[in-house]
């Protein structure tokens, strides 16, 4: 199969809900290992707790921000299926935030959320995909893949942080794309418009013309569903992309293709 990534192991953070949950679902489907880490422990007993016993899913509960609870992951998932193969940094928050407020942690918080857990998860299991390649060859030892918005092109106001969070992560995908290459790993980043994640039901619940507005400056007038999404995300994961590297996929029905102006971030 062109896209397989069956036998692969991959972990997903941000698996417990939404988006994440969809990604790591989706693999499984397709015949992949799959760590599923989040920190809401609750969520992830309800969605897989009855589905562990069987011999390609497991789950890891804690806060991703604290570097034991990201290296006690990363030994979770060599003791379940011995290696990993995928990382998938889908662990991430939208808060609004007050762009004229000097008293506002937004920023803050959504690059600790949204950028540097990523980053660290990415160092950290880059360096176990490098020790897996050593006197083996192959043409990629690993690929990691993060969750990203085209929020990082586009601006609102309520949305100050959210944005900065995702264009850096955006530009720490190309800088660690080109840093692992020699290393025969790939990075690259889906940057999605409006998906039906769980944020985005709960917005929609409170505000029902949020859902006409974004179809209606969306060419395809309509929110993708996560397994969409996941279907971009697997195939950056597989053999197939095999060439490609610190490449951002725009996964958003044609938004960004608008008038900036008249196209709201997310």
């Amino acid at each position: 199969m062109p896209f397989s990534i069956s036998g692969k192991t991959a972990i997903v953070t941000g698996g417990a809900n939404g988006i994440g949950l969809a990604i790591g679902r989706h693999f499984v489907d397709q015949g992949a290992n799959v760590m599923f880490a989040d920190i809401d422990e609750a969520r992830l007993e309800k969605e897989l707790g009855d589905k562990v016993d069987g011999p390609n899913i497991r789950y890891f509960a804690g806060d991703l921000r604290e570097h034991l609870t990201q290296a006690n992951l990363l030994s979770a998932t060599i003791d379940a299926f011995d290696q990993v193969d995928i990382l998938v940094n889908g662990s991430r928050q939208v808060v609004a935030s007050d762009p004229l407020s000097p008293n506002d942690d937004g920023v803050e918080m959504l690059l600790q959320q949204n950028l540097l857990t990523s980053l660290r998860m990415s160092q950290l299991v880059a360096k176990r995909m490098i020790k897996q390649a050593e006197g083996i060859e192959t043409a990629c030892a690993g690929t990691i893949v993060n969750l990203s918005s085209i929020a990082a092109r586009r601006t609102h106001p309520d949305l100050l942080a959210y944005s900065v969070s995702s264009a850096a992560l955006d530009q720490m995908t190309r800088s660690l794309a080109v840093a692992l290459a020699p290393r025969r790993i790939r990075v690259n980043a889906v940057a999605f418009g409006s998906v039906m994640s769980a944020s985005l039901k709960d917005t929609l619940k409170t505000n029902r013309s949020y859902r006409s507005d974004i179809e209606e400056h969306t060419p395809l007038g309509r929110i993708a569903s996560p397994t969409e999404l996941a279907e971009a995300v697997q195939y950056l994961s597989c053999d197939s992309a095999g060439f490609m590297t610190g490449q951002i996929m725009t996964v958003d029905g044609g938004r960004t293709l608008l008038d900036p102006v008249a196209a709201p971030a997310h």
